[in-house]
C-alpha cells in the first residue's frame, strides 16, 4: 500500500495476554471499536500460552487471578493450571467478541513516532499501520533470558527454557540439568523428577518455599457460584482482602516477616532430613525479598535419590559436562534454563522510537526504567504501557494492577476526546521525576530492598524497577484519573520544523504550553 492508502486505527494493542485482552474489553466497553490487538504468535494468551512446562500453574488463587469483570464461576481448583488459564483467556476472547479486532502472526517490528502527524507509525510482520494511540501489553515475563555460558554451543544435547519446553524431546530415562530455582523451577523440578535417570540441580540462591494450599474445587461450590454471582465476587474479596493486610509486613515492617520465615524453615524440616542439603536448601536472605514460592513437592523431590543439587550456578559448559561456579561436574543429556525472563530490560523498548528520534531503551539508558504511574514515559507521546515499570507486586495478584491500568488508559483516551481534533499528550519529565521518586523513597525501607537478596526485581545497577511498594488500593486509587497537568499536549504546527538526524525522521509537533485550567478546558 502507499502511504495514503495505509491502515489507520485509533488504538493499537500490543499482545493478547491478559493486558492486552484486558484493554481490547475495556475499549470496547467506552465505545471504542476502531482498534487492533496485534498478536505475534498464533494463538491469544501470552505467558499462559507459552509456558506449557510440565507442573505449570499460578501461585494466585483462581478467582483472584481473573478479571473482575470477566468472573470464572467453573474453576476446577484454588489455584489453576496453565491450561485452565489459557482456556480463561481464550474465553474472555471470545465472549467479548475480540477475535475480529485480533491479528495472530502479527509482530511489532518498529513503533516510530510522527511528530508531523502525531500518530504512531507501526512496522510490522504482517505490513505498516498507523495509530493514534498504542497500548503495549507485552508484558516483563514475555522474553525468556538464557544466559551466556562458556562453551554453552559446544553441549552435544538438548537445551531449551522452560517459557519454551520442547515437547517432542522425552526426558524419560535422561540424565537432566535445571538451572535456576525460581517459580518455574520448583514446578518443573517435581513433575519430572519421577521420569529421569538423574536429575542435577544449579542452585546460584537458595528460594523460600511455603505449602501450597491447593484442592479441588468441589461440585457444590461451583454451582453455588454459578446460581450465586455474589458468592463468587465475595470469594474474590475475601483473597484479595488477605493480601492487602500482608503486604504492610512486605512494605513498612520486613521484622515482622521471621515468623513466616520460621514456618518455611518447619516445611524445609519436614521434607528433608540430610542436614547438608537441609542447609543447602535454606536461604539466608529475609524471606520475601524474592517471591515466596509454593509447593508441597518441590523438597520431596529434591530429596530423592536421582536428584543431585549443586549449591551454585552454572559456570561452563565442557561437551556433555557441566561446571558448577564451585567446580563441581555433572555429565547430562539435556539442559533446561529456568532462567527467568527480560524484565528489566525490556526487548520492546528497542523497538520503540520516540519524539527525538531515540528509542525507549536509549531514553531509559540513564536512569533505568522509569515511566509516568507505570505507563507513560517522555518523550513518546500516546503510547502507554500495561505492567510497566514499577507495577509489579511480590504477594498479590497481578490483575488487580491490570485493571488500574485499564482505568488509567480509558480515562487517558477521554481526555484526548475533550481536546478534540489531532492532539497527544506527553508526559513531563517533572511528572516523571516526581512519581519515581515516590516511588524509589518508599521503596527504601521494604524487603525488597533490605531483604538482603539479589531479585529479579533489581536492575543492574540494583534500582528496584519492578515492584510496587504499596497497596493495590494505593495504586489503583493513583490511576483513577489522568492529572493533565502531568501532561504537555502536542498540537500539529502550521510549519512543523525539521528534525535533524535519528530515526524519527519526520517533523515535529508544537508543544503547547497552556496551564492544567486551560487544558481542561479545551
Amino acid at each position: 500500500m502507499s502511504e495514503h492508502q495505509r491502515e489507520h486505527v485509533r488504538v493499537a494493542v500490543i499482545g493478547s495476554g491478559f493486558g492486552g485482552l484486558g484493554a481490547a474489553v475495556r475499549l470496547r466497553r467506552e465505545g471504542i471499536t476502531d482498534f487492533v490487538v496485534l498478536e505475534r504468535a498464533g494463538a491469544v494468551g501470552g505467558t499462559w500460552r507459552d509456558n506449557s512446562y510440565p507442573g505449570c500453574a499460578c501461585d494466585v488463587p483462581s478467582h483472584l487471578y481473573s478479571f473482575s469483570f470477566a468472573p470464572n464461576p467453573d474453576w476446577p481448583r484454588t489455584f489453576s493450571g496453565q491450561e485452565h488459564i489459557w482456556e480463561y483467556l481464550e474465553y474472555v476472547a471470545d465472549v467479548f467478541r475480540l477475535r475480529p479486532h485480533i491479528r495472530l502472526n502479527t509482530e511489532l517490528k518498529l513503533a516510530r513516532w510522527d511528530n508531523e502527524n502525531l500518530w504512531w507509525e507501526l512496522e510490522t510482520s504482517s505490513g505498516t499501520l498507523t495509530a493514534d494511540v498504542v497500548v503495549s501489553a507485552t508484558g516483563p515475563l514475555s522474553d525468556p533470558k538464557i544466559p551466556d555460558v562458556p562453551g554453552l554451543d559446544t553441549f552435544p544435547g538438548k537445551v531449551f527454557h522452560s517459557a519454551q519446553w520442547d515437547h517432542d524431546f522425552e526426558l524419560r530415562n535422561k540424565r537432566v540439568a535445571m538451572i535456576g530455582t525460581g517459580a518455574s523451577a520448583i514446578q518443573i523440578v517435581p513433575a519430572i523428577q519421577p521420569d529421569v535417570a538423574q536429575l542435577t540441580l544449579f542452585q546460584r540462591t537458595p528460594a523460600w518455599v511455603m505449602p501450597r494450599m491447593d484442592r479441588r474445587i468441589t461440585g457444590v461450590e461451583r454451582w453455588l457460584h454459578r446460581q450465586l454471582p455474589a458468592s463468587t465476587k465475595l470469594r474474590r474479596g475475601v483473597l484479595w482482602g488477605i493480601r492487602e493486610l500482608q503486604v504492610q509486613a512486605f512494605t513498612k515492617r520486613p521484622n515482622e516477616l521471621g515468623l513466616i520465615e520460621n514456618l518455611a524453615k518447619a516445611n524445609i524440616g519436614r521434607a528433608v532430613k540430610d542436614p547438608v542439603l537441609r542447609r543447602k536448601l535454606t536461604p539466608d536472605y529475609r524471606i520475601g525479598c524474592k517471591r515466596i514460592l509454593l509447593s508441597n513437592t518441590y523438597y520431596p523431590a529434591l530429596a530423592s535419590p536421582n536428584v543431585d543439587v549443586v549449591d551454585s550456578g552454572l559456570s561452563e559448559v565442557r561437551g556433555s559436562t557441566l561446571v558448577g561456579a564451585d567446580g563441581s561436574e555433572a555429565e547430562v543429556d539435556a539442559i533446561i534454563f529456568g532462567t527467568g525472563f527480560h524484565v528489566t530490560d525490556m526487548p520492546i523498548a528497542d523497538r520503540v522510537v520516540g519524539a527525538d528520534g531515540r528509542t525507549l531503551t536509549e531514553n531509559w539508558a540513564e536512569h533505568g526504567q522509569a515511566s509516568l504511574r507505570g505507563a507513560t514515559a517522555t518523550g513518546f507521546p500516546n503510547w502507554m504501557t500495561i505492567i510497566g515499570p514499577n507495577t509489579g507486586l511480590g504477594n498479590s495478584s497481578m490483575i488487580l494492577m491490570i485493571e488500574s491500568q485499564l482505568n488509567y488508559m480509558a480515562d487517558y483516551l477521554r481526555q484526548l476526546d475533550v481536546l478534540g481534533g489531532r492532539a497527544a499528550f506527553d508526559a513531563r519529565p517533572q511528572a516523571v521525576e516526581a512519581w519515581n521518586a515516590s516511588v524509589q523513597r518508599r521503596m527504601e525501607r521494604t524487603v525488597w530492598n533490605t531483604g538482603g537478596c539479589v531479585s529479579w526485581y533489581l536492575d543492574a545497577s540494583g534500582r528496584n524497577t519492578t515492584i510496587w511498594p504499596g497497596t493495590t488500593t494505593e495504586f489503583r486509587n493513583a490511576t483513577r484519573r489522568v492529572d493533565l497537568a502531568e501532561y504537555a499536549v502536542i498540537r500539529p504546527s502550521a510549519k512543523p520544523a525539521a528534525v535533524e538526524g535519528g530515526k524519527g525522521g519526520s517533523a515535529r509537533g508544537k508543544r503547547s504550553r497552556t496551564t492544567k485550567k486551560q487544558e481542561a478546558a479545551a
